[in-house]
């Protein structure tokens, strides 16, 4: 799917340009020439990235951007502002905005603002099958198979396993494992994780070419030759 893109530009030539340009990039952008009407649409709609002008009619770029992160905080804004004042660009990142662009601007800058900040919003679907030597686990289902067997795992034994096959061939620090999965990294949860290490040892233990490494005191490296 295309990211979809909130445009509110009142100039209509330059927000035909923009649209025009960004949609040549493979975004799908949805322009509207006041704030009022953007907001509107907004409520009513999912966006991944807003980029939005200051100097509106009827709801302004401050005002709408205001509204739009009392229900989203995470959504990304970019400015849009013929303005260079630097008390613009303060209340702006106040509001909660990300990122300014001055105008006249460089199409191809604002493109790649835009990649920049959904690169670190879309996030590719979570890997739930993983093969390691003769195994197949599968997280979604908490199996895991060889072609001869199959072990049904706890909850926490397939969290833990995920973890270092995300990691694999990578040391894994205690402390990450322990937060991620025990939200504790206190020395009775840290005992418990050496005995779910031991379990998946044991689980493992008929492919020779898989080993979970222990770097003593340090953290745990899942190995597959």
């Amino acid at each position: 799917m295309k990211p979809k893109i909130l445009l509110a530009e009142d100039d209509k030539n330059l927000g035909f340009v923009i649209k025009d340009n960004l949609e040549a990039h493979q975004f799908e952008v949805f322009h509207y020439e006041n704030g009022e009407m953007a907001w509107q649409i907004f409520e009513k709609n999912t966006f991944d990235i807003c980029v939005l002008d200051i100097m509106m009619p009827k709801k302004d770029g401050f005002t709408l951007a205001q509204n739009i992160r009392q229900v989203n905080k995470e959504i990304p804004i970019i400015f849009l502002t013929a303005k260079s004042m630097q008390e613009d660009k303060i209340k702006g990142f106040e509001i909660g905005a990300d990122d300014y662009i001055i105008k006249p601007f460089n199409i191809e800058e604002l493109v790649f603002r835009i990649k920049v900040f959904l690169k670190r919003t879309i996030k590719e679907p979570a890997q739930n099958i993983f093969e390691l030597g003769t195994y197949c686990f599968n997280y979604t289902n908490l199996d895991l198979e060889t072609p001869n067997t199959r072990k049904k795992l706890t909850q926490k034994e397939a969290d833990l396993l995920k973890l270092l096959c995300v990691n694999k061939n990578e040391m894994v620090k205690r402390e990450y494992i322990l937060k991620q999965i025990w939200k504790n990294d206190d020395y009775f949860s840290g005992r418990s994780m050496d005995v779910f290490i031991s379990k998946l040892r044991k689980y493992l233990a008929n492919d020779s070419s898989i080993e979970i490494i222990n770097y003593h005191g340090i953290g745990f490296k899942l190995s597959c030759k």
